[in-house]
């Protein structure tokens, strides 16, 4: 009889995370995972108490992809390199985009960066560096509204069909001055 095959944890996590790429978060199943894997539930349940842990482990993974994007450098600017990012996660993954972000998903919150790291970011910013933390706050949130509204348009094939990637990096970079430019009105310091 031969061996049976092991399958480690991490390659169970990688068969979790693929069905979340196609089909969301609530998709992952012991069943479906073990069939991706082309074994028994077995091995899943060996490495998995139950599957919530899984799904957890596959949000540290999802946690763990968005952090490297919001780490990368798409532009010279570190405050456009927050929205590039957050397009680029919701081009790349628009299944667990929607499923994160359109559907009141409860994992959300699992995989919010930290808004400690995200004010330093933006602190890195020339144009930034002159608000205090609560109008960093203001500011960050109306892009992030824009940025989401953005995102839903893109991957729900609602902008016009010449809107690639470049012409949603040049609107995301508009916006940003234009809220950052009324954010130094308000402060006094433009006339």
């Amino acid at each position: 009889m031969p061996p049976k095959t092991k399958f480690s944890k991490e390659a169970i996590i990688d068969a979790a995370f693929d069905i979340a790429k196609l089909e969301g978060i609530d998709s992952i199943t012991v069943r479906k995972v073990a069939e991706k894997l082309g074994s028994s539930t077995a091995p899943i349940y060996v490495n998995f108490t139950e599957i919530e842990e899984l799904k957890q482990a596959v949000l540290v993974r999802i946690h763990n992809i968005a952090q490297q994007m919001l780490k990368t450098q798409y532009s010279s600017d570190p405050f456009l390199n927050i929205g590039i990012a957050s397009i680029k996660f919701a081009r790349e993954y628009s299944v667990l985009f929607k499923d994160l972000i359109m559907n009141s998903n409860r994992y959300l919150k699992n995989i919010q960066p930290s808004r400690i790291n995200t004010f330093e970011q933006m602190k890195e910013s020339t144009s930034l560096s002159v608000f205090s933390e609560e109008e960093l706050a203001e500011i960050l949130f109306k892009m992030q509204v824009f940025q989401l509204g953005l995102s839903v348009m893109d991957v729900n094939g609602l902008l016009p069909d010449d809107f690639d990637e470049e012409k949603i990096i040049q609107m995301l970079n508009s916006v940003g001055k234009d809220v950052i430019m009324a954010t130094r009105y308000r402060k006094g310091e433009i006339k």
